[in-house]
């Protein structure tokens, strides 16, 4: 014991060292002990906690970054209790473990904060509504307050100091975050008016995009687009330019036919009674030309002989096959009636007359509303010659080919 006494007389660098070896070893230790023991706590709690279960929480990083803050709490609490070692490195040691603790503790914060938008973009009832942009607005805030605390912690000064000072990098930091200010603006914008939500159909002409939004962040929304590309829409720029969300469409349940047949006009003319009894036999038909005969026949008795020859009226082809295309549609199984369904006749122009299908079907299933469509439209321009009717088509090749023979 006196030898030991002696060396450590003689030779004090000795006694600090065995101290700073001993302080090293209980953080290594701590380093070890601690991640294991939260761990255990976390699984604990995990199976008592029901929105908790998901290996996204183990994953989260918040034990590990928990754990990290450990052996600096060692070393801040231990190294005043090494003999020997100078105030002035002591000091400086302390400050550098008190940042370190603040850095974990910022960076557990944050990993916490992703796990709760993990949490809530699985939890039963999800809404659509994205809360990552308010969650990395958060994280960026909570790292300048790490970053202001780890500062004044490391030069040995007050906060308070350092905030004084920052009111004159006001306008420097409100240029470099600039756009994240204004895409938080955007964001909060596009929240409060419900504008858009993960899992919409949209559309922005501007950039190319039309698909499924995947994702809402702070500067940018995700879309799938339908041949499974992605496009990055910056999330401004849909606040500033107009795009078309079909949520609307989708909640209804009712996908919109708006489609014409082009009608020859060379083609349209009366109908003759022969034309007319064999139509008759169809059973969309039949009402309509039973009540529209009774009709004109009221209508064409009531004529003086004069004008029987001139303003006599008579039944078409065209108006006949209008009332036909309605009379079938609203008989049509996988259409709504309880939407608008309108057949008409849009204005004549160079490709002949159209006859507009304004209808709904009922579903919104892309693949299902094309092949509803194309068996509607299969089967009229099929039935066009019943009435003596043919569709416009600008002459092809074949058809100069004829006319020079």
């Amino acid at each position: 014991m006196e030898t030991i006494r002696l060396i450590a007389t003689d030779y004090p660098w000795i006694g600090t060292a065995f101290w700073l070896t001993l302080l090293t070893a209980a953080a290594l230790a701590v380093n070890f002990v601690v991640p294991v023991a939260l761990v255990k706590l976390l699984h604990r709690v995990i199976e008592r906690v029901h929105f908790l279960q998901g290996p996204e929480v183990v994953r989260s990083g918040v034990i590990a970054r928990l754990a990290n803050a450990a052996p600096a709490i060692v070393i801040y609490a231990g190294i005043v209790m090494v003999p020997g070692l100078p105030a002035a490195l002591a000091t400086v040691v302390r400050n550098v473990a008190n940042a370190v603790i603040i850095l974990c503790m910022a960076m557990a914060i944050a990993a916490a904060l992703d796990l709760f938008h993990t949490i809530w973009r699985r939890r039963e009832g999800e809404t659509g509504r994205s809360i990552k942009g308010y969650v990395q607005v958060a994280t960026i805030i909570i790292y300048i307050i790490a970053a202001l605390l780890m500062i004044a912690a490391v030069i040995d000064r007050s906060p308070l100091i350092l905030l004084s000072g920052l009111g004159a990098l006001t306008a420097v930091l409100i240029l470099v975050f600039q756009d994240t200010l204004l895409s938080l603006v955007a964001a909060v914008q596009i929240s409060s008016t419900d504008m858009l939500k993960v899992g919409d159909w949209i559309e922005v002409p501007a950039q190319d995009a039309n698909g499924d939004v995947l994702e809402i962040a702070l500067h940018t929304v995700k879309v799938q687009n339908f041949d499974k590309t992605i496009t990055t829409v910056p999330i401004r720029s849909l606040v500033t330019q107009p795009f078309k969300n079909y949520r609307a469409m989708r909640e209804t349940g009712g996908r919109r036919i708006k489609r014409s047949v082009h009608i020859d006009q060379s083609t349209i003319r009366y109908l003759t009674d022969e034309e007319l009894h064999h139509l008759a036999q169809m059973k969309p038909l039949k009402d309509y030309i039973e009540r529209k005969s009774r009709e004109l026949a009221e209508w064409n008795a009531q004529l003086a002989p004069a004008e029987a020859g001139v303003n006599r009226r008579r039944l078409t082809n065209i108006g006949t096959f209008r009332a036909y295309v309605e009379s079938y549609l609203r008989a049509h199984p996988r259409l709504r009636l309880d939407l608008t369904m309108i057949v008409r006749q849009l204005e004549p122009g160079p490709e002949g007359l159209p006859i507009e299908v304004y209808a709904f079907t009922n579903t919104t299933v892309w693949a299902d509303y094309e092949a509803i469509q194309s068996d509607i439209f299969d089967h009229l321009y099929g039935v066009l010659p019943e009435f003596g009717l043919s569709v416009f088509q600008n002459p092809s090749g074949r058809d100069l080919s004829v006319l020079s023979r």
